[in-house]
């Protein structure tokens, strides 16, 4: 097989048919999402309700850390000048792509904002959140915010934009900048995921703090991206319905995989690490966090992502036949990106006396949220090839094969 020689695609080999599923998604994805925001903001009781406001920034965070695994696999894939994934990066660039609509989707955190953040916009003489106002106020906050989501946005637009027109130019010039900008802006990124995860979600809580919160949140995103992906290139290459035309391979799926594994290992160390300095240490101001979460129900949840995030999932994808094997992976990647919401849900929503009660909310904002992304990104993926035609690396990757 590595030996083999194909002639390069065209664009009709590999342009979306005007009968596929993912012609129909954007209309679909769009009325379902619509209809779950709706349905929560109704039974919620508003975007001032306690309900409401953490189901919504749950599924705003779980699907957000899907589109900026996306990014980061992007910019990665130009930085190291990989060769393997170029048929498959045009899909990691176009769910990258969707970053833009989380600007829009941004706007109920900020009409909630008064409810999950009150504790520092209303502090109250509380002496320690005082001495944070320097940095926890809202003006400051929303100023990062919009900082966050246009640079996401910039850089994700900024990639597809030069990738799709090397497709219609051929001009080797699209890569090399790709490549030299590629290091500059997973700086960027680094920073931004960084204090956007703090933000937007250890300032939940802001008695309470971690240096390892923004790798913790970026090792369960690329979880969510590297699943996600992995079932959108199954979906693309079934049986009867080949997009791909057979150019994608299970060397392909295999390597999807094996990314999927790695993460799920590191995401375990970064946990691990997080709570044994903290146990370690035994500072009230620390263990505080872990000890809200050990009643009330709360400590299940704790004890499903020691064995649902990690011990499963380690041993089930330890296999190679389970990589390469369409189904075995595929009920894999499922269970991960369920298990993803759990870590999230358990990090983000409010414990202390609450006891563990999930609630119809949560299910519509995930809807809600996930059919706006969904259907931004099913859009996308129809306005351009599916592969980057004249990447300079494409023989390389059709002869890709795993050792």
């Amino acid at each position: 097989m590595g030996g083999h020689h194909r002639q390069l695609p065209t664009a009709a080999d590999f342009t979306l048919k005007s009968d596929s599923l993912l012609h129909k998604l954007p209309v679909i994805g769009g009325i379902i999402g619509l209809a779950g925001i709706g349905g929560a903001v109704a039974m919620g009781g508003g975007f001032h309700d306690k309900q409401f406001a953490y189901s919504y920034l749950t599924a705003f965070m779980y699907w957000l850390s899907i589109a900026l695994g996306a990014l980061f696999f992007v910019m990665i894939q130009f930085a190291t000048r990989a060769g393997w994934s170029v048929l498959v990066r045009r899909v990691a660039e176009t769910v990258a792509a969707t970053l833009p609509v989380f600007v829009l989707l941004f706007i109920p955190v900020i009409l909630s904002m008064h409810t999950l953040y009150h504790h520092w916009l209303e502090p109250n003489g509380d002496p320690l959140i005082l001495k944070k106002s320097g940095y926890l106020n809202e003006p400051f906050f929303l100023g990062r915010a919009a900082f966050y989501l246009l640079s996401w946005s910039a850089l994700a637009w900024y990639f597809r934009s030069h990738s799709t027109r090397q497709d219609q130019t051929g001009d080797l010039e699209h890569t090399r900048l790709m490549q030299a900008r590629s290091y500059p802006a997973i700086a960027i990124f680094a920073l931004t995921i960084t204090f956007a995860a703090i933000d937007w979600m250890k300032s939940l809580d802001p008695h309470w703090y971690s240096t390892m919160w923004g790798i913790y949140y970026f090792a369960g995103g690329m979880i969510g991206f590297f699943t996600f992906f992995g079932l959108v290139i199954l979906a693309m290459t079934r049986k009867g319905a080949d997009a791909f035309h057979g150019a994608v391979t299970t060397e392909h799926r295999h390597d999807i995989g094996k990314y999927t594994f790695g993460f799920v290992v590191f995401w375990a160390y970064i946990a691990f690490s997080q709570y044994f300095l903290i146990w370690y240490g035994s500072i009230p101001e620390e263990t505080i966090w872990f000890q809200h979460r050990q009643h009330g129900g709360w400590e299940n949840l704790g004890y499903a992502l020691i064995f649902g995030h990690f011990v499963l999932p380690f041993f089930f994808l330890l296999s190679r036949h389970v990589k390469r094997n369409r189904v075995a992976y595929a009920l894999g990647a499922l269970w991960l990106l369920g298990i993803h919401y759990v870590d999230l849900y358990f990090n983000i929503m409010p414990v202390g006396s609450a006891h563990f009660a999930p609630h119809a909310v949560d299910a519509l904002s995930m809807v809600g949220v996930g059919g706006i992304f969904v259907a931004t990104f099913a859009a996308l993926m129809t306005r351009s090839a599916i592969v980057p035609l004249r990447d300079p690396r494409l023989p390389e990757s059709f002869r890709f094969e795993n050792f």
